[in-house]
């Protein structure tokens, strides 16, 4: 296995919801390691099991209504998914449906949620989701001159430490 994906997804027509594909644009433009291949789409689908197969590590970005500014990383694994449809997944979900078509573990597997405020049909980012995503960015860049999952869980681990002791 080689190499990180960076999968963002979200709706680029609802505000904020545009995160995910926005922060994937940003690391195309700047030009990432040729070790990252980048990814969009407005969600996951259980097609997207084939683009999982031979990576390194995953790291799925989204927006997020609720999680601490500026963003949340977090380490996530397989797991059933109990929405209603069958249209939209989530990451964990997608690692699931891996196990069960390839009968393996899918490839270590982050969350990038990104703080968002306003998810309106036919609103721009706004400004306080563009400065969370230039957060996320900066942070980002620096896990990725490592795709070595343990670099990345000891940042998720410090990361939950740091927000321990803010408690």
């Amino acid at each position: 296995m080689t190499g990180i994906l960076v999968f963002g997804y979200g709706n680029p027509g609802r505000g904020d919801d545009a995160l995910g594909p926005q922060f994937v644009a940003h690391l195309e433009r700047e030009g990432v390691d040729a070790a990252v291949e980048c990814l969009t789409d407005m969600q996951l689908q259980v097609e997207h099991v084939t683009d999982l197969v031979g990576r390194g590590l995953l790291l799925f970005v989204d927006a997020d209504a609720a999680c601490a500014p500026p963003f949340r990383l977090s380490r996530i694994h397989a797991g059933r998914d109990t929405s209603y449809t069958s249209h939209a997944m989530s990451p964990e979900a997608l690692l699931y449906a891996y196990r069960q078509v390839y009968g393996t573990e899918a490839p270590p597997a982050f969350l990038l949620s990104i703080r968002g405020y306003g998810f309106t049909l036919g609103e721009p980012l706004g400004r306080w989701a563009e400065a969370n995503l230039e957060a996320a960015l900066a942070r980002v860049r620096e896990l990725c001159v490592d795709a070595d999952p343990g670099h990345w869980q000891r940042a998720v681990d410090a990361a939950a430490a740091m927000e321990a002791c803010a408690r």
